[in-house]
Formats: C-alpha cells, structure tokens, sequence
C-alpha cells in the first residue's frame, strides 16, 4: 500500500481545467455518465476527479486504476467495492476537486467556489441552526460571505461523513463558524454526545474557494498536496 500513517489525512487539490483526458481509466459507467453533460467544463469535472481518484487509489491500494471497483452507499457515498481500511472522499466546485484518503476513519469533504453577491442570511435561514444564525448575525457584513462558506462546508463535510446524504437535516447540529483551521461540531441534537466525536478540518486552495473536511475520530494532520496530471 503507498504510505499512509494512521490518523493522517491526505488530501489532493486536482485542476479539472485541463486537456489531459483520463477517460482511458474510466469504467463503462462513468463514461457513460460523462457522456451525458452538455458542457466540455462539467464533463472534465467528472473525467479528470474520477481519473484522479483510481490514479491515487491504485498507489494507494497497489492496484490497477482501471481495475478499482467502487460501491455506493444508500445515500450515494462512494466506497471500495473490497476491503480495506483505506477510506476517501471527493468533492468538486467550478474548476477544482479535492480527494481525501484516510485509514480507518469515515471521512467526509466538500469544497466550494465562492460566490460573493447573494443574500447570505436568507439560505442561513432556511438551512442553518438557531447557533449558526446567531453567529453569523455576529459577523461584520465584510467577512460574511467567508463565515457562510465555512459554515457551509463544515456542514456539507459533515454529512457526507456520516453518508447521510441531503436526506440529513442541515439544522439537526450546529458547528463552529470561525475562521480557525481546525474546529469542532458544538451541537448534534439527536445525541448530546456524538459532537464529541468528530474533527473538522477547513481549507483553502486560493481565494476563489473554500473547503472542508469532517473525520470521525481524533486526526493528528492533513497532509495537502497537489496532484500533478500524468
């Protein structure tokens, strides 16, 4: 298995924007997948961050690219379709994907392209907690649109972790929206106790996006890096 050290994250930032095609690698279901979108920018988004994922994977798991089967959970989360302690996650936005590796921890991520006009307070109201709104109400009107995305992705992470899907209600916890780098879940109304078992991790590539990762578990490191095409 490539190396990987327990409670160690790895996660890749992969350019989507580029002419170097990996749909060699892909299966019959992703391409036919691909084939689908209208647009040369989404079917690229799907290639290049599928590619990208069976290129890691297979260092990761010493196998084929083409090879690595994948199964889907009841809420669409992807897995190795064999058994591994090897857990990942991808997200996409605009042009960049994030993958994350990590060994024996459910693992969730999400990144998005920052959108700067639009009314930040009326998505918080349908979506977020009563905590989350009350601190974002703290916020200056300068910095809110960043507090939202981080507030956003924490969230969107976290549920992925949990491979609940959409299905999950957004205000059934809260999390902590400042703008440290690691931080934490303050409230999980269904069981006082679960916010204790997670670590939430926020990043960002370049100013364009932010992102973040929500493990279960305590988790020494991220490890970041770029992916380079091949």
């Amino acid at each position: 298995m490539y190396p990987i050290k327990p409670n160690i994250i790895h996660t890749y930032y992969v350019n989507t924007d580029t002419d170097k095609s990996y749909a060699n690698l892909l299966s019959q279901e992703e391409t036919l997948k691909a084939s689908k979108f209208k647009f040369k920018k989404n079917r690229n988004q799907l290639v290049v961050s599928r590619g990208a994922l069976r290129i890691l994977s297979g260092k990761y798991l010493n196998k084929d690219p083409k090879e690595i089967g994948f199964k889907y959970g009841e809420f669409g989360k992807p897995d190795f379709d064999l058994e591994t302690p090897l857990n990942f996650n991808i997200s996409h936005s605009g042009t960049m994907a994030i993958l994350a590796f990590v060994l024996d921890h459910a693992i969730g991520v999400d990144i998005e392209k920052i959108k700067p006009d639009f009314d930040v307070m009326e998505i918080a109201s349908n979506f977020f907690s009563d905590l989350e709104i009350e601190a974002l109400n703290k916020i200056p009107k300068n910095k809110l649109t960043e507090a939202f995305y981080r507030c956003w992705t924490r969230k969107e992470s976290f549920i992925k972790a949990k491979a609940q899907g959409l299905s999950f209600p957004l205000d059934s916890f809260s999390v902590c929206i400042n703008s440290t780098i690691k931080t934490e879940v303050l409230e999980t109304k269904w069981e006082e106790a679960e916010k204790n078992n997670w670590s939430l991790f926020t990043f960002s590539p370049n100013q364009d996006y932010i992102g973040a990762i929500s493990v279960k578990g305590q988790i020494e490191s991220v490890e970041y890096y770029d992916f380079k095409h091949y």
